[in-house]
């Protein structure tokens, strides 16, 4: 059996290197709280940090972008010509990070296997991701990585290991390991510590371990499938589009290579941190909905002959009105705050009744701008401007995501998060992409 996870020569900052102003957060939080990102430039100021390597996707629509893309190319050159970066050898990296709940989150950094991975609707692959990529996301995603040397990686990738066999005894046993970086995180993104694992027997037990989750009759046995049912061991948690926008770079790359060169070319494989969803930290909170420039009344008036047509019940009610039995969405705009409730609606999932029905309203208003928010406090503020609705989304179930993947395809976009936006991944380690 081919692996889907690999050891491999992992970059880190070389020893000097202020790592709390080295690791900032991915840049796919914050994007509607550019004061986050301010805050974070002058937090770093001048010093060597892998905010000068990404693009946070807040500034991902701004005039200014070919020309930060084009800088962060030329300061990844830099870094490298002046050995910014330590190649650790071939091996794998335990992680543990504190974010002041009971227990620290655990991961191991590990390349995946991009031929592994698919992220169409109806892919079959052992790598997929849990919601629906949006293809039209890719492109400038794409032009960051086309032309970079490196990666530095904020995916995280989940596994369905209840009985913790694992992940957490390398954890138990991690002083025995070699600690590579023990630093507290900016902006209240808490406490990180990395263990280095190099290549070896014990390595190469995790890799069958992981190997043994793509096994059929093992995945029959636990998820009741027939089977030839397609196995479905890694399931993409975090970072679905950067992982998705590493997959078309390798499509575009692989068609120049050799079938010799296409074997081991860097670009092949993805690095990202692994994580067990059953991990005592792991919360799975639900990602909420705010829309910008659009008329609230005419939007919920919208939402009742929308679902009216599918045969449904939909209901505007106040807060305090019963909402068992049905899909029921908080909203709060400047004026007024309720709730949308659905009944009888034709979609399994909460998040689902709610995101198909928007996908349908902003395209007939192509003027409205929507965006995904962590943590109800934020949706308040943001919720409480001219022309702007906010929904809170229910808090999915944890033991039902690998599930839903497995019988019902990839979830809505959005669906899930785990953790809010101070809890993701922190750039630290990273990849080269180029031989």
């Amino acid at each position: 059996m081919k692996h889907c996870a690999y050891t491999t020569e992992i970059l880190i900052p070389k020893s000097g290197i202020d790592l709390s102003k080295w690791a900032v957060v991915a840049c796919d939080q914050y994007t509607s709280q550019p004061e986050y990102w301010s805050e974070t430039a002058k937090i770093v100021g001048d010093n060597i940090s892998t905010l000068k390597l990404i693009l946070p996707e807040v500034y991902l629509e701004s005039e200014y972008t070919s020309n930060y893309i084009n800088k962060i190319h030329n300061t990844m050159q830099e870094y490298l010509k002046k050995g910014i970066f330590y190649a650790l050898p071939k091996g794998m990296i335990l992680l543990a990070r504190d974010t002041g709940k009971n227990c620290p989150r655990k991961g191991i950094m590990l390349a995946f296997d991009l031929e592994e991975y698919e992220y169409k609707l109806d892919s079959k692959s052992k790598i997929r991701p849990t919601e629906k990529t949006v293809e039209e996301r890719i492109p400038p995603r794409l032009a960051v990585r086309d032309g970079a040397s490196i990666e530095i990686p904020h995916i995280m990738i989940m596994i369905d290991d209840p009985d913790k066999k694992i992940i957490e005894p390398l954890y138990e046993n991690r002083e025995q390991f070699s600690k590579l970086y023990d630093v507290e995180l900016m902006q209240q993104g808490g406490h990180v510590t990395g263990w280095f694992i190099p290549e070896s027997s014990q390595t190469e037990n995790i890799l069958n371990m992981l190997d043994t989750l793509s096994d059929p009759k093992v995945f029959s046995n636990k998820y009741g499938t027939s089977k030839d049912a397609p196995v479905l061991p890694f399931a993409v948690g975090d970072g679905n589009h950067s992982m998705a926008t590493a997959k078309a770079y390798w499509e575009n790359l692989k068609q120049t290579l050799s079938e010799e060169e296409k074997l081991n070319h860097p670009a092949r494989f993805v690095l990202a941190e692994l994580v067990n969803i059953h991990d005592e930290s792991i919360v799975i909170e639900p990602i909420h909905r705010i829309l910008f420039d659009v008329d609230p009344n005419d939007l919920l008036e919208s939402a009742i002959k929308f679902f009216e047509n599918k045969q449904a019940k939909c209901r505007i009610l106040n807060s305090s009105q019963e909402t068992q039995n049905c899909h029921a969405f908080p909203f709060q705009t400047k004026n007024k705050k309720g709730v949308l409730a659905i009944e009888n609606s034709p979609y399994a999932l909460p998040v689902a009744s709610l995101q198909t029905f928007l996908d349908y309203y902003m395209n007939q208003n192509s003027n409205i701008k929507i965006d995904y928010i962590h943590g109800e406090d934020v949706l308040s503020n943001l919720a409480s401007n001219d022309n702007s609705i906010g929904f809170l989304l229910p808090t999915p179930k944890k033991d039902d995501l690998f599930r839903g993947v497995i019988f019902d395809g990839v979830l809505p976009r959005k669906t899930f998060s785990m953790g809010d936006a101070r809890e993701k991944r922190f750039y630290m380690e990273s990849k080269m992409i180029i031989k």
